[in-house]
């Protein structure tokens, strides 16, 4: 280490910075800068000749001079003599590091067994931090002196634009003289190569003066020879030897460094075709443009760099790496893609280009860190649509098709070469969310990325299917695709495909015979082969409820196009088509003779009849589900120009509407009546708002449940518990409309009461609202359930409507409700309990005492039986709950009373009341915020005796949960609020934590554990706000 600290101080004398003293007036930087080299070159022979210790290093300085042959002792030029000096100091310390490097590794320190905790030896090669800072200063002298002058102009960046003392330095080195400059900077380089052999001293060659290396080689080994004529011996070229070496070293180079900086630096010296001015700092003058071999020579090295395996990584890599997002980043992103996709002038063909180029572009969709991943996305899903507009072919072999692959997998007809394991879930992820990234959030249609998308549409719509069944984090991915895909596509195209879809042309699975997509094990999908149905009925069923389930999914999809015409063209097409059944229908069919056909032929003549009835029946499926599933506003978007021919064919109709408008009991129904027939007897000049109004309160009165024209006999509980055909259900009936059997001369049907928006009323003697608020009341106590049920929920949306004749009825309207609690039905009585929560929201403190009321005794009108008191009270819970959730701001005010009937429920000899009445008052406490401060130490009381006293544990649970409820609540608040019993609940948490049998109600501690820690950590370490303000005194 002593020759180490000896070559290190030499170092150090040999770069002693120039006195302030030297740059007085008198000198100026350039005579101060040589007279300080010369200073220290003479300190420098001093120290190593005077010093005794330094004899060791004399001799090891004596054997590197004998070694090499560049050493140029007469030379006049002050510089380069300086640089030679360091150069041989550095070639010292790399030969001496370099030995104490081999006799380290073959003669190891054996570890003290004494001491194994003790930390390895250290490698001799190491450096401190001051002798790390003495070697930097050196080898920013070697290269300011003796590489970058030396560099011909548009090489690199020359020093005279890097800082003001750069220009003194190229006014001290004397090119005139010998050695030539070219030799120069072949010496200078050749060594610092030599030192970044060893590792240690690598890093800060490799760190600081890699451009300035890169352009040195380059120069040497790649500029053109100059004309011969010129003499000189500045001018003289380097051997063939030499430039062949030369280009080894920068190859190598190339390969050792990390990519994204050779890059970097690669492009730097590649530069632009028009360089702008440098500014004051470079003393005016202005970018030199790099000359046209080295342009050429760096656009070779960058392609190769891009031809590697990760080299379209490394590229985007060095272009983005160090941004934080902005503008700027998107046009950086833009431009990266552009190069991405240009197939480069040195490449040998496009098709090789490509093949290697765009299998990782779809690598950088894939990266999970979020900045990287987001930046890595825009370029890649950039790159990917340039490549499809501007080289489709290449585009669709090497890039749409392994992006795709996945879907063809699971296609039909692609073969018998897929295993027992079909495709897995991580292709199928991994391929919806590239397709998700390209063509959703690139937003770029274009006819090739459109036509390979509808090769796989089938598919992926099956697969679109399959998520509406289950929770699966593709569903979103998979609706937004086909939406972008049908929103792009021609209408033509998009038409047909729906058709496809549906099954209108033919059947269509959308996976290959025997597999089916199954859940994964992350949330997502694969394809697995499908189990064998041996019951025919079984397969019948199965056959039957995916066709229909697959139609619900499309209008579903469908439904979300609300700013597209495609829904209500699609609609008028099947229409269109109905027509024309309807049309052959009603042509009488002629007799055939089946006696003189063979076997055959009638085997066909009645296929082709049952396929035609198949497709019409397959047609008014189609239709029957869109118009319950879609509102008339979007079926019916996209205005139609009525003709004179289309008035003219109307006009059929006139007699017709005339008699409606006369006859008809409904007094909506003729208003309609006679405005249809005005504006249709003057061909559109009278155009009434009736019609519109009346649509607008067709449109508003569908039920999410049950939307209009649906079919009375269909339950609506139906339509919101399985969208797929009861198993249990009859196979003899159709699918789509089970039957249920109905008086005729019951109250009027549930579907007429949607289909008009009012109550069908009888008779013209009251006013209609009135009289609908009348017929409600009556067909809410209708023993048919759905009648009823749908009649609670119509004036449990009076109510919230601001009806007038419902608020001024609210009395009767509330008997109404607690009676339908009673009922046995969940349809009714959750209906029931909707319209009281309602009620207590817009009529707090009167429907709040009666409810109160009603919860305390448990008892209503007709319920004498103590099994039916105690469902009733726990569904008058269930409208209290809701009724603290409603009250928002207003729950100091109306839950003080709530608090206390809660805690006295809490007494029940009941467990589920005592449940009840925790978890209502969880939900109320969590709105209190500084009202619940009274009430602390009760509830604190209250909460503490049942956690650690009852014996049920869904009690105990309850307990814990409404003081993770609280907490969750107050937030910030709960040591100003639960300041004195805060300890007494930390208490009775941690004691359930340890002591409490029931895994749950320990869940429950632990999450509240872990709201209390969250609160107190913000509490002792509250967020420190970098802020500013600013006092204005008087």
């Amino acid at each position: 280490m002593k020759m180490t600290t000896a070559l290190i101080k030499s170092l150090t004398i040999l770069t002693k910075p120039i006195r302030e003293a030297q740059l007085s007036d008198g000198h100026g930087t350039q005579t101060a800068l040589v007279s300080a080299l010369q200073r220290n070159l003479s300190e420098l022979q001093k120290h190593i000749s005077g010093d005794e210790e330094l004899a060791e290093a004399r001799q090891l300085l004596e054997e590197v001079r004998r070694d090499i042959t560049w050493v140029c002792s007469d030379t006049d030029d002050l510089t380069w003599s300086f640089v030679q000096e360091c150069l041989l100091l550095l070639l010292c310390l790399a030969r001496h590091l370099n030995r104490l490097l081999e006799a380290f590794h073959q003669n190891p320190t054996a570890p003290n067994p004494a001491t194994p905790e003790a930390a390895p030896p250290l490698s001799p090669d190491v450096l401190s931090v001051a002798q790390q800072k003495t070697l930097g200063t050196v080898l920013q002298f070697v290269v300011t002196l003796g590489l970058c002058p030396y560099l011909a102009p548009g090489v690199g960046v020359a020093l005279g634009l890097r800082s003001a003392f750069g220009a003194a330095v190229e006014g001290a080195v004397r090119h005139d003289v010998a050695p030539a400059g070219e030799q120069r900077l072949l010496i200078t380089t050749n060594v610092l190569l030599e030192v970044s052999a060893l590792s240690s001293l690598a890093t800060p060659v490799f760190t600081r003066h890699l451009g300035d290396i890169m352009a040195a080689l380059c120069q040497l080994a790649y500029r053109p020879k100059r004309p011969e004529g010129d003499g000189t011996n500045s001018n003289k070229g380097l051997t063939v030897e030499e430039r062949k070496s030369c280009k080894e070293a920068l190859h190598n180079l190339l390969r050792k460094v990390y990519q994204p900086i050779v890059i970097k630096e690669l492009l730097v010296l590649q530069g632009g075709p028009k360089q702008a001015s440098s500014g004051s700092r470079g003393g005016g003058k202005a970018l030199t443009q790099a000359p046209a071999w080295l342009r050429r020579l760096c656009g070779q090295l960058l392609s190769d760099r891009l031809m590697q395996p990760q080299g379209v990584q490394a590229v985007v890599r060095a272009i983005l790496e160090g941004t934080r997002g902005g503008d700027s980043d998107w046009r950086k992103c833009d431009a990266v893609a552009k190069i991405l996709a240009a197939c480069p002038q040195q490449s040998l063909s496009a098709e090789s280009y490509y093949s290697q180029v765009c299998p990782q572009v779809l690598e950088l969709l894939h990266f999970k860190d979020k900045l990287t991943a987001q930046q890595f996305q825009r370029v890649a899903t950039r790159a990917a649509l340039i490549m499809v507009q501007e080289r489709p072919e290449f585009a669709q072999r090497f890039l749409l098709f392994p992006l795709l692959s996945p879907l063809h997998h699971s296609a039909e007809g692609t073969g018998d070469d897929l295993s027992q394991d079909g495709v897995q879930e991580w292709e199928l992820t991994r391929c919806i969310e590239d397709i998700y990234k390209i063509c959703v959030v690139g937003s770029s249609p274009s006819e090739v990325l459109l036509k390979a998308l509808a090769d796989v549409i089938s598919t992926l719509f099956s697969l679109f299917c399959f998520t509406k069944q289950n929770v699966s984090h593709l569903r979103t991915s998979c609706q937004e695709i086909l939406i972008w895909f049908l929103s792009h596509s021609e209408h033509s195209v998009a038409l047909s495909q729906l058709k496809h879809l549906c099954g209108l042309l033919g059947e269509v699975s959308g996976v290959r015979h025997g597999f089916q997509f199954s859940p994964g094990s992350e949330g997502g999908a694969r394809l697995t082969v499908r189990e064998p149905i041996s019951d025919e009925d079984d397969a019948l069923y199965e056959k039957v409820s995916g066709e229909q389930w697959r139609v619900q999914c499309l209008v579903q999809l469908l439904g979300e196009m609300k700013d597209s015409d495609l829904p209500g063209e699609f609609f008028l097409l099947l229409l269109q088509d109905l027509t024309a059944v309807a049309a052959e229908q009603e042509e009488v069919e002629q007799e055939v003779d089946t006696s003189s056909m063979t076997l055959l032929e009638l085997e066909q003549h009645l296929l082709g009849r049952v396929s035609g009835h198949g497709q019409r029946l397959a047609l008014l499926q189609v239709l029957a589900i869109m118009c319950d599933g879609l509102p008339y506003t979007q079926l019916l978007r996209k205005p139609t120009q009525l003709t004179a021919d289309d008035y003219s064919s109307m006009g059929e109709l006139l007699p017709h509407l005339e008699q409606i408008s006369q006859q008809h009991p409904e007094p909506v129904i003729q208003e309609l009546a006679s405005d249809l027939r005005a504006t249709i007897a003057t061909h559109g000049a009278y155009r009434p708002k009736t019609v519109p109004k009346t649509a607008t309160q067709h449109t508003s009165a569908q039920s999410p449940a049950q939307p209009a024209g649906h079919s009375s006999n269909s339950l609506p509980a139906r339509t919101q518990s399985s969208r797929v055909p009861s198993r249990q259900q009859d196979r003899s009936q159709p699918i789509s409309h089970p039957k249920h059997t109905t008086d005729s001369g019951a109250t009027p049907k549930v579907n007429d009461i949607q289909t008009t928006g009012v109550i069908p009323k009888y008779g013209n003697s009251e006013p209609s609202s009135s009289k609908a608020f009348t017929e409600c009341l009556l067909e809410a106590c209708d023993p048919d359930v759905p009648t009823r049920a749908v009649a609670l929920r119509i004036l449990t949306r009076s109510v919230s409507d601001g009806d007038k004749e419902a608020l001024q009825n609210k009395d009767k309207l509330l008997t109404l409700f607690l009676e339908n609690l009673e009922h046995e039905d969940s349809f009714v009585y959750l209906s029931a309990i909707q319209g009281l929560a309602v009620l207590a929201d817009t009529f707090p403190e009167q429907i709040l005492e009666r409810l109160l009321g009603e919860y305390q005794t448990g008892a209503t009108v007709g319920s004498p039986k103590r099994e039916r008191s105690l469902e009733t009270r726990l569904k008058v819970g269930e409208v209290l709950m809701r009724a603290s959730r409603a009250m928002g701001d207003l729950a100091p005010h109306y839950g003080r009373p709530l608090i206390g009937v809660f805690l006295s429920g809490t007494r029940d000899e009941d467990s589920s009341v005592r449940a009840s009445g925790l978890s209502n008052l969880g939900e109320l406490c969590q709105r209190l915020n500084f009202s619940l401060g009274s009430m602390a130490q009760e509830l604190s009381t209250c909460l503490t005796a049942l956690i650690k006293t009852d014996k049920e544990a869904e009690v105990r649970r309850a307990a814990v949960h409404v003081i993770a409820l609280v907490i969750r609540g107050l937030s910030d608040k709960t040591t100003q609020v639960l300041g004195d019993v805060l300890l007494e609940l930390y208490r009775a948490l941690k004691w359930v934590v340890r002591s409490d049998p029931d895994e749950v109600a320990v869940l429950h501690a632990q999450i509240a554990l872990e709201e209390l820690d969250d609160v107190m950590k913000r509490f002792i370490f509250p967020q420190q706000k970098l802020e500013k303000r600013i006092v204005v005194l008087p």
